[in-house]
């Protein structure tokens, strides 16, 4: 493990900093207190739209930019927008042909939009609650093939899923980036736009040395900043690949994983 002292924690929110239900748990806002309360930099990462973090970030009272997107929008506290990276069209349309063949629900994020054409689909229920928001139904993807910052497949069957994202890579030929941010949820960003870019471009924003940032999260797309941090934390619960990819393992987002490892490795 990294013996440099941390001063920037970069954290993923969904099956990491976050309950299932998505709410936070106490034990892990006291544990972002303690670290604020000690002068350590804390902020976000997400495959989420920055709308969607909102609550989260007023909940802690986070002041420094965060990562929505995977990294394809790097935003203030008041939303202004700091990096922006949309995904190639040529990528938006060669995903969108691919993934036409398949039994899955696609969605488009554009901005704070989420775009879908069948508002009935299985997962869009619980995606709403998780989003906090709904989804606006069009008839079309066309007119918004380059304002695209993220697509998203999803459904049910995970190892569909699974065996999708790794068709798909090698369809997209360095255009974009495919990764599973959940078990059912497989992304689509663009080439620039990962979590790691995004702990390199926030460390730099804050003068601290990647050695002393931190990383922790559960996904397909947390590597990415598992291998750009100087101590890099996955939870409990996370996939053996991703697990794998980590310095150090902490416990699952059931038992506060996020708040053990802020006590045992960083404090």
């Amino acid at each position: 493990m990294n013996k440099d002292a941390i001063e920037l924690v970069l954290c993923d929110m969904d099956g990491t900093l976050l309950m299932p239900d998505h709410t936070l748990s106490p034990r892990n806002i006291e544990a972002v207190k303690s670290l604020q309360a000690a002068g350590i930099y804390f902020t976000l990462a997400s495959g989420r739209p920055p709308r969607a973090m909102r609550e989260i970030i007023r909940q802690l009272d986070i002041k420094l930019p965060v990562a929505g997107f995977n990294g394809g929008l790097l935003v203030s506290p008041q939303g202004e927008y700091l990096q922006s990276h949309h995904v190639h069209p040529d990528a938006v349309r060669i995903t969108l042909d691919f993934l036409a063949e398949f039994k899955v629900e696609v969605w488009l994020f554009v901005d704070d939009q989420w775009l879908l054409r069948d508002p009935h689909g299985e997962m869009v229920a619980h995606e709403q609650q998780g989003l906090g928001y709904a989804p606006q139904v069009v008839e079309s993807f066309e007119p918004y093939l380059d304002q695209v910052h993220k697509i998203v497949a999803t459904c049910s069957d995970a190892p569909l899923l699974m065996d999708l994202d790794q068709r798909l890579q090698p369809l997209l030929n360095g255009l974009a980036v495919a990764s599973r941010s959940q078990a059912r949820y497989l992304d689509i960003t663009a080439l620039e736009a990962n979590k790691g870019n995004a702990l390199v471009t926030l460390a730099k924003f804050l003068d601290v040395p990647l050695s002393r940032t931190a990383a922790i999260g559960d996904g397909g797309n947390d590597p990415a900043m598992f291998h750009r941090a100087g101590l890099s934390i996955a939870m409990g619960q996370a996939p053996e690949e991703v697990r794998a990819q980590a310095q150090v393992v902490t416990g699952t987002n059931l038992e506060d994983g996020v708040a053990q490892a802020i006590d045992r490795f960083i404090l």
